[in-house]
């Protein structure tokens, strides 16, 4: 295991509702849908990302989870950009708060935004050393959110009480993890 971070499978991820018109179940199968579709791009970068998971110590399947959650592995991309042209390259770094590094698919960008992943589990696990591991990690990956958007962060809660974007980014690693990343 590349983690220092915990183990992603180990994670419960709870379920994600579309609406009360839907089975709960609902959510998990568009979620399923999406990583299907999304893992046949992410294949790609599958060497950069490992090598960047290597060196950060941190699972590879988390950083194609979060390329899934932010850019689809670049399908939402106009050369590298949202629509508003605001956030840059698979992991969605919002230009208008951090210069990016690299071209939009580069190693050089996977690496710097998966630096920011790293930081935030590290500032949750000195902020809250009685926290369990799977709370830190799941306390640096709303940081991870809030980081590259600029979004306020509570200590008590660091998404919010939106709890979609962290639930989401666990359950797309997770079935990432389970077809080889």
């Amino acid at each position: 295991s590349y983690s220092c971070y915990g183990d992603i499978n180990a994670l419960q991820a709870p379920t994600i509702s579309c609406t009360a018109a839907f089975p709960p179940s609902a959510g998990v199968a568009a979620l399923r849908r999406t990583a299907d579709a999304d893992i046949i791009r992410l294949r790609k970068y599958e060497i950069p990302i490992k090598r960047v998971a290597r060196n950060l110590c941190l699972d590879p399947a988390l950083i194609a989870a979060i390329i899934s959650q932010e850019s689809r592995a670049g399908l939402l991309l106009d050369n590298g950009w949202d629509q508003a042209q605001q956030r840059f390259g698979l992991m969605q770094i919002d230009r208008r708060y951090h210069q990016p590094y690299g071209t939009w698919d580069s190693e050089e960008h996977i690496n710097q935004c998966s630096t920011m992943l790293v930081l935030g589990i590290n500032e949750m696990r000195a902020r809250h050393p009685t926290w369990t591991w799977d709370q830190q990690l799941r306390g640096g990956i709303c940081m991870y959110r809030a980081r590259i958007g600029n979004i306020p962060v509570y200590d008590e809660d660091p998404c919010g009480r939106d709890n979609y974007y962290v639930n989401s980014v666990i359950g797309r690693a997770q079935y990432f993890k389970r077809h080889g990343f």
